[in-house]
């Protein structure tokens, strides 16, 4: 065992709030709370883990589970249990070629990955790097001809579905970001960096990787025609540019050859129109509470959701998730799968893939667990039956 992976062990690493601590002492103040925050208040960052709090568990006792069969399949991907890594925006930021090694120790554990158009590393190394099913999220940022170019990209080094994100209309207003100036980390001026230089040097393993690491300045899968890799100092400007309405998505499941999927749903309106253009599903998210704050926690508006798309296409949620038993939760309510981000970037802040390795391991443990004090065998069996919701979340009866 590498001394990372004994840094994140058992006992002193047992739940992913450790892995949040862990990372909290590793990484400096700017890029921890770059992880860790939320929009405005955080009101919805907040939400989005206390909605699992008041989800209650009715479990079947005096059943004896032989085993838990945690496999799925979610569009073509067979999955070793329902969870894909979130697409997480500047992991280079958190660990030396992050979306690499997050990609590397998703397919050891045999999950999938979701890639962000927002990566400091090309998309055919990720690929290279991994086995596992891998997914593309899309921002239009630098247009539609950089958009298609990344999408080709993309389909010709083995990513089999698209998610196209739409509750960007402008960037979210995050003011751990401002405060601590994360824009003035990743931009071009240098002295203007000097402000930030005793909490930098205050973490010397951090600082060390991040320069040989060469930093990130660019966007390599965002090629501006006639320019190159977009500067990610532009990143922030092109996105309030780049909104994806419906037009855009008819458009890219035009050029898109896979299934398509539509993240930053939180209503039925944007679930059913998302079908009637094209999609194969949607994914319930509120951005992990980065966007809008006061919007609907994630789970909240799964049932909704998932009680208006029935069986016509594949539901996923983001959000909140911290423990096994709130991926059971969200299956219970609908879900097909799960997508984690925080969950397993702090452990990527605090220990790089073996923290990444060790966050997958501990949902895994803790979903395993949960379905057999359900008295569930497979994740089928799993139903609206195995909880209670408050009735302020206007359930219909079961």
């Amino acid at each position: 065992m590498s001394a990372a992976a004994r840094g994140v062990a058992s006992p002193r690493v047992v739940n992913i709030a450790d892995l949040r601590r862990a990372a909290e002492r590793r990484l400096p103040r700017v890029v921890f709370d770059y992880v860790d925050g939320g929009a405005e208040a955080e009101v919805t960052l907040r939400e989005n883990m206390r909605a699992f709090e008041e989800v209650v568990f009715r479990p079947r006792n005096a059943v004896f589970v032989q085993g838990c069969d945690m496999r799925a399949n979610i569009l073509g991907c067979q999955l070793g249990m329902p969870l894909l890594l979130a697409p997480v925006g500047f992991s280079r930021l958190i660990y030396p070629q992050g979306e690499i090694i997050a990609a590397r120790a998703a397919g050891k554990a045999g999950i999938g990955f979701c890639l962000t158009t927002i990566s400091g590393c090309e998309l055919e190394k990720v690929a290279e790097a991994t086995g596992c099913p891998r997914w593309y999220q899309l921002y239009l940022v630098g247009g539609r001809d950089a958009a298609e170019a990344a999408l080709q990209r993309a389909w010709r080094a083995g990513f089999t579905v698209l998610a196209i994100t739409i509750d960007t209309g402008t960037f979210g207003f995050r003011e751990r970001d401002i405060r601590n100036g994360a824009g003035i980390l990743v931009g071009p001026k240098r002295l203007a960096k000097i402000p930030l230089l005793p909490n930098l040097l205050a973490h010397p393993a951090w600082l060390a990787g991040f320069l040989r690491d060469g930093g990130m300045l660019q966007l390599p899968n965002v090629i501006l025609p006639g320019r190159g890799p977009m500067p990610l100092s532009e990143t922030q400007a092109s996105l309030a540019k780049s909104v994806v309405t419906w037009a855009d998505l008819r458009w890219i499941r035009n050029v898109w050859p896979g299934p398509l999927v539509v993240k930053g749903v939180l209503t039925p309106e944007d679930a059913l129109r998302s079908l009637d253009e094209g999609a194969e599903g949607v994914v319930v998210s509120n951005h992990g509470g980065r966007q809008l704050d006061g919007c609907a926690a994630t789970l909240r508006a799964l049932p909704e959701v998932a009680k208006a798309v029935g069986d016509r296409a594949t539901i996923l949620m983001d959000g909140g998730i911290r423990r096994g038993s709130d991926i059971a939760k969200a299956l219970c309510l609908g879900a097909k799968a799960v997508l984690v981000g925080r969950a397993y970037a702090y452990g990527l802040g605090a220990a790089g893939e073996a923290g990444v390795a060790r966050a997958i391991e501990i949902l895994r443990a803790d979903l395993q667990r949960a379905m057999a004090l359900l008295g569930v065998e497979s994740l089928g069996e799993l139903n609206r039956s195995f909880v209670d919701v408050p009735a302020s979340w206007h359930m219909q009866p079961r």
